[in-house]
């Protein structure tokens, strides 16, 4: 008997879930009549997508004609972006049409040409989703994915507790992303964690946890895992200067305008403990907002040694996947080796850097799945296009969209406007009041635009402000360069976000309510933290 508690039961004629299949399938927009809601769920789905089929266009029309004084172009900008961030967060169209809807308003009302509106979504980070995602679904259709969720599951006890499980993944996480690039760690781990998840609904599907047809696409447990894989990601990513494009950038920055150069190992130093601690924040939010329908794994080491055995030795398939993997992933890594190595200000590292792309590299090893054979003699190689054509489009599409509004954020000096506007409207003169400032505003500025384009626009603004009151810019920019990663609430805020969005796992309420507990948790953190580790180092004096 399992201490695990019993689910009433599936309901008459309904027929067992096929965990596989409902992981393998393409689930991440669907509609209210594609899931598997109480009566109480689709009340309020109803509710809130009906809510926002009026609310977005009024709330760009009140927003386009109030008499704010701002340039004509910017308004209409901010207009039609709040009128599309409502729609991403009610979701009375598919979250990617709503992008669509914004891009199509943004030319038709003049705001931006066709050509200046779409350039950005040749951005690299879009090839990046694609040749991952392509990856993915070659790691989950021959059960690579599988072999390696069994490896973290069969750590040393990991294994029997659903917290320690998606603990041990953070930590992996944080620490890949340290070195590894934050998009790059999340895409490659998202076969894993899926992997993890599928044997955590297995389980709970053969020992009448859930019902027989239950969905395990809207399981808690789920929603935290692929939560902590992105966040993890975001935190990890803080603790080197080369884990995050932010990262140099503010970096560069600062130094330029102190002239005081931020090592590796003093950049570790200040970080290590902010990370740490907003790692123990992440867990903490993730588990109390996404509280897992188990506590205890009872049975999954017996599990896991029966399926492991099932598994067998590696196919030609599982052997060319595990190929295209570990080039991909060594070629992700090298650029921060170079720059451990030889310095981020080495030519060594820019020209690496520049020529491994990880949008570029990405491709590249998703390309090696249609080269590598699996029967040479039928002519049969490792992926079909007709796989590849199965990964989640929308999530690309989404993204793109969301490239193009951080772009045109920038070029507008829209957000310019709203970092000088704010700062005189606080008349801000302390430190700690502009540390704050730059805090609150790289998160909100990350939320609908990226990491990177949050530190270059931000950073930029914060330097002037700082200087201009008398203030040292050191601490103030810093703490905007480590904020910039935040952006924890919508899919666009991040790559990472985006990424485990398209796994179908993370309904958007659920995102949107983690992500904004960590953003003020992470913000305070920064803030009390940063000027502490500062001194002690003797920084920025």
């Amino acid at each position: 008997m399992t201490d695990l508690g019993k689910h009433p039961g599936p309901s008459a004629g309904g027929t067992r879930t096929d965990v596989d299949q409902a992981f393998m399938s393409s689930a991440t927009y669907r509609s209210l009549g594609e899931q598997q809601l109480s009566a109480r769920e689709e009340a309020f789905e109803k509710g809130r997508r009906t809510v926002g089929l009026f609310l977005a266009p009024a709330v760009t029309l009140v927003f386009w004609f109030l008499p704010l004084g701002i340039d004509a172009t910017q308004q209409g900008l901010a207009a039609v972006l709040l009128g599309v961030i409502v729609l991403w967060i009610t979701e009375p169209v598919p979250i990617p049409v709503g992008g669509f809807i914004g891009i199509a308003a943004i030319v038709v009302l003049g705001i931006a040409t066709a050509d200046e509106a779409l350039a950005p979504f040749g951005s690299s980070t879009v090839f990046t989703f694609i040749g991952a995602f392509i990856l993915a679904q070659a790691m989950l259709k021959h059960g690579l994915a599988r072999r390696f969720a069994m490896f973290v599951l069969n750590l040393p006890g990991v294994g029997r507790s659903s917290f320690r499980v998606i603990l041990a993944f953070g930590a992996i996480t944080c620490l890949l992303s340290a070195f590894v690039s934050n998009t790059a760690t999340v895409a490659m781990l998202l076969p894993t964690a899926i992997g993890i998840l599928t044997v955590i609904a297995k389980l709970m599907q053969s020992q009448g946890v859930v019902a027989e047809d239950f969905d395990p696409l809207r399981l808690r447990v789920g929603a935290a895992l692929m939560l902590m894989l992105a966040y993890g990601a975001s935190v990890g990513g803080l603790l080197t200067p080369v884990g995050s494009p932010p990262n140099l950038i503010g970096r560069g920055l600062i130094e330029e305008a102190t002239g005081e150069r931020i090592s590796f190992l003093d950049w570790m130093i200040v970080a290590l403990p902010i990370c740490a601690l907003m790692f123990v924040a992440l867990a903490v939010v993730l588990f109390l907002v996404n509280k897992p329908e188990i506590k205890h794994l009872e049975g999954i080491e017996e599990w896991v040694a029966a399926e492991k055995a099932k598994l067998g030795g590696f196919s030609r398939a599982e052997k060319n996947t595990l190929i295209a993997f570990v080039i991909t992933v060594t070629l992700w890594i090298l650029p921060g080796i170079v720059g451990i190595v030889a310095g981020t200000d080495s030519d060594a590292y820019l020209a690496t850097g520049d020529r491994l792309d990880e949008g570029v590299v990405a491709i590249l090893g998703a390309a090696l799945l249609f080269l590598l054979p699996t029967d040479w003699q039928q002519r049969e190689f490792t992926l079909r296009w007709s796989d590849a054509a199965k990964i989640d489009w929308g999530t690309v599409v989404l993204f793109g969209t969301g490239i193009i509004f951080g772009s045109l954020l920038e070029s507008t000096g829209l957000a310019l406007t709203i970092g000088e506007g704010s700062f005189d409207a606080l008349g801000l003169t302390s430190a700690l009041a502009i540390t704050v400032f730059a805090a609150i505003l790289a998160i909100v500025i990350s939320e609908t635009t990226s990491n990177t384009a949050a530190a270059a626009v931000v950073v930029p603004i914060i330097i002037p402000i700082a200087l201009a009151a008398d203030v040292n810019p050191f601490v103030p920019a810093l703490a905007a360069t480590f904020a910039a990663s935040f952006g924890f609430m919508l899919p666009v805020s991040t790559p990472q976000n985006a990424i485990v969005y398209g796994s179908g796992v993370v309904p958007i309420t659920r995102m949107i309510r983690s992500g904004f507990t960590f953003d003020i948790l992470g913000a305070i953190l920064i803030i009390v933290l940063l000027p502490v580790m500062v001194a002690l180092l003797g920084l920025g004096g």
